[in-house]
């Protein structure tokens, strides 16, 4: 884990949202909690990395989504704290 990131806010910030039960819970924190650029911004990277992970190629995903962070996600992918892989495993369309 990154020890820039751990933090107690940020410790509060995963604790509440692992807290959340059903997909109503997260609209509303995350409408709270981010602004809708934020939370867009959030979701484009997911996207992205999710793109990546099926081997799509970037003029592919710059078509669908727009994204001008595909390089930097792509470096989480390969070198980050295995996050996505995390979540692709247990989340599926």
């Amino acid at each position: 884990m990154n020890t820039k990131l751990k933090d107690v806010n940020v410790e509060y910030l995963f604790k509440a949202v692992l807290a959340l039960k059903t997909m109503d819970e997260c609209y509303h924190f995350f409408e709270d909690l981010c602004t809708v650029q934020e939370l867009k911004a959030l979701s484009q990277r997911l996207e992205v990395a999710r793109m990546l992970n099926e081997g799509r190629v970037y003029s592919d995903i710059v078509a669908k989504t727009g994204a001008a962070t595909i390089s930097r996600v792509n470096r989480s992918l390969n070198y980050g704290s295995d996050g996505y892989q995390v979540v692709f495993e247990r989340v599926r369309n």
